[in-house]
């Protein structure tokens, strides 16, 4: 029997407005950081971006240099 009801929900689609009731539901269970924990995660995300974006260029250096000497 319930089956059945979820069939025929699945078919008939849902409204716009119940989807919106359903996004607000789930957005009250997010648990959401404080500005403390906000800032040390950006913190903590902008120096991985930082530390990424030197071993790229460490490594681009290091293979332009290599590709410069074989292909001189």
């Amino acid at each position: 029997m319930a089956e059945q009801t979820n069939q025929k929900n699945e078919k008939s689609g849902s409204s716009p407005l119940k989807f919106i009731r359903e996004v607000q539901n789930e957005l009250k269970k997010v648990s959401w950081p404080t500005k403390k924990e906000l800032t040390s995660y950006t913190g903590v995300v902008g120096l991985a971006v930082v530390i990424v974006c030197a071993l790229i260029w460490v490594c681009d250096t290091i293979f332009a240099r290599l590709f410069h000497v074989l292909l001189s």
